[in-house]
């Protein structure tokens, strides 16, 4: 049964966010490239692992840290975005480094590709491209995913930074339970208060009637002998 003065938002949640989800397929994503395609021991590979991991972790401790931290969802929310932002670059870096393509706005079939990573077909099998792609389309379908996400994700730090507004932090809301509860324990005793005083007035106005009752069946008594 719920605790009906417990004041805790609820944290966690972060795995029903499209925002996670698209994080986690990035950092699956970018394991196989880096496996495939930088060479082991690089710092390259290390810090585009390491980048993709920061997207998708932040946000779930980031989650879970907002039952008694606002600031620090909101701040891991903003780390999460940072780190996929890095990531960004390293393919945009490999691309340029490689002589291939970003493909940008008008690119023919970007359009294509922001569709298919939309729909339920990829998000239900994401890995099902990977052996399909060459290095310009692999890089460009990772780069578009993280756009999305980071769009997802600067919408989601907006939301709890109005949350922040309207609700303050969790001192603010210790000390509005706390008040709550003060005012309802003082309604709660003179509530009892009341009730016993009304009880002792008519266990007194009880009383008094007994004994005018009796003392006007003494007096009737007296003039009748």
């Amino acid at each position: 049964m719920e605790n009906s003065m417990s004041f805790l938002p609820k944290g966690g949640g972060y795995r029903s966010l499209m925002g996670y989800r698209l994080a986690e397929i990035i950092y699956d994503l970018t394991v196989i490239f880096t496996e495939r395609h930088i060479r082991r021991g690089s710092r390259t590979r290390d810090q585009m692992e390491q980048a993709a991991r920061s997207g998708k972790q932040n946000i779930a401790e980031g989650s879970v840290a907002s039952t008694t931290s606002r600031e620090t969802e909101i701040k891991l929310t903003n780390v999460a975005i940072a780190s996929l932002e890095e990531l960004l670059v390293d393919y945009e870096d490999y691309l340029r480094q490689h002589g291939l393509p970003l493909w940008g706005r008008e690119h023919s079939r970007l359009a294509r590709m922001r569709a298919y990573l939309r729909s339920d077909a990829f998000m239900n099998a994401p890995m099902s491209l990977v052996n399909r792609l060459n290095l310009e389309e692999y890089c460009n379908m990772c780069i578009t995913l993280i756009n999305q996400c980071t769009f997802l994700l600067k919408r989601l730090l907006e939301k709890q930074q109005q949350q922040f507004l309207e609700k303050g932090g969790i001192r603010e809301q210790m000390y509005r339970a706390r008040m709550a509860y003060r005012g309802q324990t003082s309604r709660t005793a003179q509530t009892s208060r009341t009730g016993q005083t009304s009880q002792t007035s008519q266990t007194s106005q009880t009383s008094r009637t007994g004994r005018t009752s009796q003392t006007g069946r003494t007096s009737q008594t007296g003039r009748t002998k």
